[in-house]
């Protein structure tokens, strides 16, 4: 296979850093954290290296790792947990539908995503990290020019990312709150970078920020501390691998659900000897329903085990993910995720903390209940197809909450069953069951909807929308694709 330089993403800016890192001798895994950094000065409303991901990779010498640095629950050191924890719901409208996430100094889970990035470095990249910083050095100083979609996506969160003062600072100029084509600065995020190339993550785990965090949170109802922080480790785990008409897919193995109930899916979806190969006739609508159906009914069977079993939590709402290869076949596929915020920004850092302790349905156990130091589960699944002579048929990913494993099954049938291209696959509509009716995006017969109705109550959207994920997936060799729900970019060099 004759590979070329590809990225994947949700912004042009955050696929560009990568080919950029790939132009100058870097590998797959210095332009996809290249990207990940940019990424949190491209898409603040989705990400920040003050949240939590996973990522995927393949070594051109077949080497597999799958990095875990989510977030883990907090409160080490502290003894009893603060009893009344600044920790209050904030009001977002989707739509049209109102949804309450709890924000506040007592929502933050410890952060992993800059441990992960320099771990990652550390284990696979090639070029110093001052060479990688720099596109996002460059971003954060000279500003982004914010998409119709991102500045949508910060309209959202406006209440969550203008709570306190450093958040005023960043989103409000001239009182007024950034619109599409506002020119977005973040010069404290710029200094951390800078600063970050010679430091790496000692001042921010265990000195003078892991201080600075400490002592807010103290002082503000908080329980992150600093041994939350200097504690925190990256963990290296086995992906899940599952076989599918031939294709091995690896993707995100537990504590994790997504992996699991993709696995689950395509298990299921194999044992349909004579699925039809047209994605829009009723029979191959049905059958995806029905082993939506069946996934479902199993989610709720793992979900209750583990929160009986090991209080586990899941989470991935506001997420972004990015995919690559290089000319030497390295691979990374990285999903990131920040919720929608706290609200509260490390002073003079730029960079907002996690809101993953605030998520009610998330925690049918109550807030705040659960031993520090706990991994939180997600349902993100950074994945890896490999085809029958395992070489990489496709790196895959997607943001979307729940909706990430029906999103990312559908795309991945869509290839493997339909011929499909990588492009054509990502923009076919997709359906979702939400556990009361299957939400629908236009496009569909009118004869495959009436056959999905025999399986239950069907609501069929006026648009395609960002509720239905954003997957920005790679073939290498052939090329890549973005989600236009979710302002997918791609770029392709040499």
């Amino acid at each position: 296979m004759t590979f070329m330089n590809i990225c994947a993403s949700g912004h042009p800016l955050v696929s560009e850093a990568a080919i950029e890192i790939l132009d100058q001798g870097g590998n797959a895994f210095d332009a996809v954290l290249a990207a990940g950094f940019v990424s949190s000065v491209a898409e603040p409303a989705l990400t920040s290296l003050g949240g939590g991901g996973f990522l995927m990779s393949r070594t051109s010498n077949n080497e597999i790792f799958l990095f875990d640095f989510f977030t883990d629950t907090p409160g080490k050191g502290l003894g009893k947990v603060e009893p009344d924890p600044h920790f209050f719901p904030v009001t977002v409208e989707f739509s049209g539908s109102n949804q309450d996430f709890n924000v506040g100094m007592g929502s933050v889970a410890v952060p992993g995503t800059l441990k992960g990035y320099l771990h990652v470095h550390k284990k696979l990249g090639s070029l110093p990290l001052s060479r990688i910083l720099q596109p996002a050095v460059k971003a954060a100083r000279s500003g982004v020019h914010l998409s119709e979609q991102q500045a949508h996506f910060l309209e959202l969160l406006e209440p969550i990312l203008t709570m306190t003062e450093e958040g005023k600072k960043l989103y409000l100029q001239d009182g007024c709150y950034p619109g599409t084509g506002h020119l977005l600065k973040n010069n404290d995020l710029a200094a951390f970078f800078e600063h970050l190339a010679d430091d790496h993550d000692a001042t921010f785990y265990s000195g003078k920020w892991a201080e600075q965090i400490n002592k807010d949170m103290a002082n503000g109802k908080g329980i992150l501390t600093r041994d939350d922080l200097s504690q925190y480790q990256v963990i290296e785990r086995d992906p899940i691998s599952v076989n599918y008409k031939g294709f091995t897919l690896l993707t995100n193995p537990p504590p994790s659900f997504g992996g699991s109930l993709i696995a689950m899916a395509l298990e299921e979806l194999a044992t349909y000897s004579h699925l039809p190969c047209s994605p829009s006739s009723p029979e191959y609508v049905f059958a995806h329903g029905k082993i939506m159906l069946s996934v479902d009914e199993m989610r709720h069977k793992v979900h209750n085990n583990n929160v009986a079993s090991q209080k586990q939590k899941t989470f991935s709402r506001g997420t972004t993910h990015i995919s690559v290869v290089d000319k030497a076949g390295n691979v990374a596929s990285l999903t990131n995720s920040n919720g929608e915020g706290s609200g509260y920004i490390v002073p003079g850092t730029g960079i907002m903390l996690n809101n993953m302790m605030g998520e009610d349905d998330l925690h049918p156990g109550g807030f705040h209940t659960d031993p520090p130091g706990m991994r939180v589960a997600s349902m993100m699944s950074p994945s890896i197809l490999l085809d029958t002579n395992e070489e990489v048929k496709l790196v895959i990913g997607s943001g979307g909450s729940k909706r990430i494993r029906t999103t990312l099954t559908q795309v991945i049938s869509l290839i493997v069953d339909c011929g499909l291209d990588v492009q054509e696959a990502i923009n076919f509509p997709r359906l979702h069951w939400d556990g009361e009716s299957f939400q629908v995006e236009p496009g569909f017969s009118t004869e495959a909807l009436r056959e999905l109705g025999k399986l239950g109550p069907v609501n069929v959207w006026s648009e395609k929308n960002v509720y239905f994920g954003g997957v920005h997936a790679v073939m290498p060799g052939q090329g890549g694709g973005g989600d236009p729900r979710r302002g997918g970019a791609v770029r392709i060099s040499g």
